[in-house]
């Protein structure tokens, strides 16, 4: 078992383990006391960093929307001093996109709300301050969650960038964030929030947390040149495909998996890019080349990413304590040249099919 080094992200003074646990499972999967114990065991394997949202668990339901942060705020209060122990992240959700449980529906994300979701997901965290604070999704058009064009028809009026980093700026200078980051973001988006907060003074990203997995590459597409060029660090997010690169669905698909796993278990989740013919077709090819390897599936997943130069920290979502010890006890495991030459040849002729 090797022990997890520290990385910094960004030009921040944020150090963290190359491995975060996720948490959007807490609160649906994973009941509280499940989502306490696997706390526990993250912070004595040695993982000193935790990622949430105020809009988890996952899947999203009026019902849950702010679960997790809940949870993670009772494990706080009931162990004293953990919270010292750890690199906190969250995020404030963007557009409502349909959740009208999310700030009425709104279309845009204003200033003031920056300030009223920071300060509710402070309170359900039961903490003084967030480590690193990230818009979830941008709040201007740009294709996300399984979008593939850019469609210029549906621009509107939003809360400008710059705006958007005052009231995060508002946020650090009352100590109630201290580094602020982006997720599910394009290569220009995160050069545009680089070139207004330093023309203007601003806050400067320390992250983007975006998807990268087997499935999934599209990092590799430009946005790694960018986030070289700015100091920015990428939190890989999905390592594992949804699944679909442990093999769990390789013989039976998502549609008859019944309850395994989240694209079993919600048919919502089935309508996202992770559960596509064409990711599962990719995912099985994957799968089987680990194997030819003598490594799981997981293992090659999680060494890809583990091992990556783009990748600052890989962040696990697990729901039980032996998938999380098998995702930790990956680290350190490398992979041949060979082997990463023939993960590129199946990407050659199966592309992004998750992205």
């Amino acid at each position: 078992m090797s022990t997890l080094p520290l990385v910094t992200l960004g030009r921040s003074d944020l150090r963290v383990t190359p491995i975060c646990l996720g948490t959007m499972t807490f609160g649906e999967q994973v009941g509280e006391a499940a989502a306490h114990a696997l706390l526990d065991h993250a912070l004595e394997r040695g993982v000193n960093f935790i990622d949430t949202a105020e809009m988890y668990s996952v899947p999203t339901r009026r019902e849950t929307y702010g679960s997790t942060e809940r949870i993670i705020g009772s494990w706080f209060a009931s162990r004293p001093g953990v919270r010292n122990k750890l690199v906190l992240a969250t995020k404030i959700a963007g557009p409502a996109r349909g959740m009208d449980w999310v700030r009425g529906g709104a279309a845009d994300v204003t200033p003031a709300d920056f300030v009223q979701a920071c300060n509710d997901s402070l309170a359900r965290l039961r903490t003084e301050v967030i480590d690193l604070y990230q818009i979830h999704w941008p709040v201007r058009n740009v294709p996300m969650f399984g979008g593939i064009y850019f469609d210029p028809t549906k621009d509107r009026a939003v809360t400008s960038i710059q705006a958007q980093l005052e009231a995060l700026a508002g946020l650090v200078k009352a100590g109630k964030v201290r580094h602020v980051g982006l997720s599910n973001e394009t290569p220009w988006g995160v050069a545009e929030f680089i070139r207004v907060a330093d023309a203007h003074g601003l806050p400067r990203l320390a992250t983007v947390q975006n998807p990268y997995a087997l499935v999934n590459r599209l990092v590799d597409n430009g946005l790694d040149e960018v986030l070289h060029h700015t100091g920015v660090s990428l939190l890989a997010y999905s390592p594992l495909g949804f699944g679909t690169l442990t093999a769990k669905y390789d013989a039976t698909g998502v549609e008859a998996a019944g309850t395994i796993g989240r694209l079993g278990q919600f048919e919502s989740m089935r309508k996202q890019r992770w559960a596509r013919p064409e990711t599962l077709a990719a995912a099985r090819q994957y799968n089987a080349l680990a194997r030819q390897h003598g490594l799981t599936p997981t293992q090659m997943a999680l060494a890809f990413c583990y091992t990556s130069w783009r990748v600052a920290s890989t962040i696990i979502g697990v729901t039980t304590k032996a998938q999380l010890d098998e995702n930790l006890d990956a680290w350190g495991t490398t992979l041949a040249p060979e082997l990463l030459a023939q993960i590129d040849a199946i990407r050659w002729a199966h592309r992004d099919p998750a992205q």
